[in-house]
């Protein structure tokens, strides 16, 4: 056994750190945490916030075998991430396998190589109680917030539901730009561009583009524009040139990284973290959950020898940044390559990609700056009070723009000047063409993944880690989906005044049109509502900074983590008491639409057991309520009366197939063709309402063939039990269960060789289903 056991979170890691150590080191893994609050309950003492932490059962073994090695071994290193988390996770491991703190060594690196390790080895710590706290108080305020809060929920709008501090304010954020976008009324507006030539010189013939100084309110305004300048003179008013300097954007962040990944890559800011993740275990970049733009000396100057080697002397500019966020708490580094000299890496496709971009915005930030010509032409027209003016780039020195260029969330709307001729003041031009485009005011834009991350960083809610699970969390809970929003067919006016002939013409254009856009589903927005209404602080986005700020102190050492705990939970506890308690007339979410002109009754929508419906008449009528599900592509918060009443010509029957009538229905899944008890789901582009009973059967059939090639065995005992053929491998469907077939019955399974009795004695084994069986796909 060797004398040093050194425990990492990850397998990976341990992989990588093994290699550097030797063998009288011995490198575990725990697979991150070891333990946590118990899932069930509230697992923290309400009078002292003391949390109840349990092993879990999937961790018992790991634990075991750690338990084991840690004691047969002379000294354990703790070296779990060099975070809040890591602290915590180091920390666990000391309770748990009982080692003295005292005796028991602390290293924190932020690159896995072998310099950095050898380093950490050489200067060991004890762990520091400050960052545990910090973490122990986010976990455990986080779990008062969502205990409390869900159960509330639970009652209030639907069952189910959950709530989180920081994840609800994210919500938020989503929910408030969607309804801004609804409000937003978009003007017409009309922008004028034109094409000169000079008259006399070495430029005759060379275009020259230009805008004018003003935009026109109304179509008159703009054709008056065209008109006047029909016999007008055009001259050079005035040149001006000024030398541009562009500087680096700083190296990378978590934020930053996340956000221009997601720009360049198309990555989400989950799958960034992971790739990110395997990038760092592998050693091949420094600790990806960071927000300080630092770089030690070493990164510096083996940035300046690559820049050297590869562009010259005259493209490095070494220089550090300095991180702007108040209390930066987690590594003391940007996210930069470990071997600034590597361009490239061996590895998947993803991680080739993501690593590609950190090189080059690490390299880019010790590059020199760029140096640009700019040069701004006002163009006089003769009697009018407008002018037009020209704008040119010329890029004298291209500095770091030769490795990268920082993307923004507006690229699409950016400029690009090229360069100007050379013009004189008082030189004529001469008129080609001049054209007025209608253009319409454009509204705010939904969030992006990485536009929401930087509005978190911006308000100062979350922290470095906390980014992509917040993210994820708000989709998996269907408070908020990324979707696609289909444009619409838009018509504009363009006038071009050419000769002495305005010429109108009639266009369309596609707009609108938005990809992978954050959008709040009706539960997001119901769910957002009631919590504003009932707990705005915890809604307040200054309130979720403050504790952020909170928890920094607690690092510190300068604030007592339960003494926080204390002052949050009284009040917040008779918050919730009082909500609890109190009643409504309508339930969260209910909008009354009008009346149903047929008989009168209220017409209204709401959350329902399975999500947004319609609903006809109330609970007081002598007649019982009449229910649809309301669509995808619909919104409570939109949808009108008309809209709501159309939901209710279904069921549509169409007519009979096989002396069984067909028909069209809508469910919780959208709507669906039903023949003889079996379901099946109409293709998106179908309407409901004019689907035909031939369309209608030939889905039946397809559906029929489809669950033939399926299907292995039914059983005269007992028409709901079915052996099928799935994905991975056979399986029973019962009475609306699935059951695993266990491996080794794979073969007699495929050849429809399992008895009745043999598939009975399989689902009364079987632990409690975890899918529905097959019903319409």
């Amino acid at each position: 056994m060797q004398d040093n056991l050194v425990i990492v979170e990850s397998p990976a890691k341990a992989k990588t750190i093994e290699k550097f150590l030797g063998k009288d080191y011995k490198v575990m893994s725990s697979y991150g945490h070891i333990r946590d609050l118990k899932k069930s309950g509230l697992s923290i003492n309400e009078k002292t916030f003391e949390p109840d932490y349990e092993i879990p059962e999937d961790k018992k073994k790991v634990v075991a075998e750690l338990k084991k090695d840690a004691k047969a071994a002379k000294k354990v290193w703790l070296a779990s991430d060099e975070d809040r988390e890591g602290e915590a996770i180091s920390w666990h491991l000391c309770e748990v396998l009982g080692l003295d703190e005292e005796k028991t060594s602390r290293i924190v690196f932020h690159e896995i190589t072998k310099p950095a390790i050898l380093y950490a080895i050489e200067h060991p710590r004890h762990l520091d109680m400050n960052l545990v706290n910090a973490q122990q108080a986010r976990r455990v305020l986080d779990r008062i917030v969502g205990f409390k809060l869900s159960p509330v929920l639970w009652r209030k709008v639907k069952p189910s539901l959950s709530a989180g501090r920081v994840q609800s304010v994210a919500v938020r954020l989503v929910v408030e730009r969607e309804r801004e976008i609804q409000a937003f009324k978009s003007e017409p507006y009309y922008r004028v561009t034109a094409i000169f030539t000079p008259v006399n010189g070495d430029n005759i013939g060379v275009e020259v583009k230009a805008e004018l100084d003003k935009r026109f309110a109304t179509h008159d305004e703009a054709l008056d524009f065209l008109n006047r300048c029909k016999d007008a003179v055009f001259t050079v008013g005035n040149v001006s040139k000024k030398p541009l300097k562009r500087s680096p954007a700083p190296p990378f962040t978590t934020s930053t990284l996340q956000q221009e990944a997601a720009r360049k890559l198309g990555f989400t800011v989950s799958q960034t973290m992971r790739i990110a993740q395997q990038l760092y275990e592998n050693g091949r970049i420094t600790y990806m959950r960071t927000d300080s733009v630092n770089l030690s000396a070493l990164a510096i100057n083996s940035s300046k020898e690559a820049i050297t080697k590869l562009f010259g002397e005259q493209y490095s500019s070494p220089r550090n940044f300095h991180t702007q966020s108040k209390g930066a708490q987690e590594a003391h580094e940007a996210i930069r390559p470990t071997h600034m000299e590597n361009a490239t890496i061996d590895g998947t496709a993803q991680e080739k990609r993501l690593y590609d971009l950190i090189w080059k915005r690490s390299v880019a930030s010790q590059m020199a700056e760029a140096q640009i010509e700019k040069t701004t032409v006002n163009i006089n027209i003769g009697g009018q009070p407008e002018k037009f003016v020209a704008r040119g780039e010329v890029i004298v020195f291209d500095g770091f723009l030769k490795v990268y260029k920082e993307s923004t969330d507006d690229d699409e709307q950016s400029e690009e000047f090229a360069s100007l001729p050379a013009l004189q003041v008082g030189e004529q031009l001469s008129r080609e063409t001049i054209a007025s485009t209608e253009r319409f005011s454009q509204g705010p834009s939904r969030y992006t993944e990485a536009s929401l991350v930087h509005k978190l960083e911006e308000l100062g809610i979350g922290r470095p880690s906390t980014y992509a699970p917040t993210i994820s969390t708000i989709q998996q809970r269907d408070y908020v989906e990324k979707g696609d929003r289909g444009g619409k067919e838009t018509k504009f006016t363009v006038d071009i005044l050419k000769g002495n002939q305005v010429e109108s013409t009639t266009k369309t254009e596609f707009t609108g049109s938005e990809k992978g856009k954050l959008i709040p589903t009706d539960i997001g927005i119901v769910v957002n509502d009631f919590l504003l209404q009932n707990f705005p602080e915890i809604m307040d986005y200054n309130f979720t900074a403050k504790v952020e700020n909170q928890f920094d102190k607690i690092a510190e050492g300068k604030e007592e983590w339960k003494d926080m705990m204390s002052k949050f939970d009284k009040p917040f506890e008779k918050t919730v008491d009082q909500v609890m308690k109190s009643r409504s007339e309508h339930k969260a979410g209910e909008r009354i639409l009008g009346k149903d002109p047929k008989t009168g009754r209220t017409v209204l929508v709401k959350i329902g057991k399975f999500g947004p419906l319609a609903q006809i008449g109330t609970a007081d009528d002598d007649e019982k309520p009449r229910f649809a599900q309301i669509p995808k592509g619909k919104s409570i918060e939109t949808i009108t009366l008309d809209e709501a009443l159309e939901l209710f010509k279904l069921p549509r029957e169409l007519g009979e197939f096989e002396g069984m009538p067909v028909t069209i229905g809508a469910g919780r899944f959208g709507p669906y063709v039903q023949h003889n008890k079996k379901y099946v789901s109409l293709p998106k582009e179908d309407d409901p309402m004019t689907v035909t009973l031939d369309h209608a059967i030939s889905l039946i059939l397809a559906k029929r063939l489809k669950d033939r090639e399926r299907e292995i065995k039914t059983f005269e005992e007992d028409d709901r039990l079915e052996l099928l053929k799935g994905r991975f491998g056979p399986y029973l469907a019962f009475d609306g269960n699935n059951y695993r077939i266990d491996k080794s019955l794979h073969d007699r399974a495929l050849a429809g060789d399992l008895s009745y009795d043999e598939c009975m004695e399989i689902i009364k084994n079987a632990p409690e289903p975890k899918a529905k069986a097959r019903k319409r796909k």
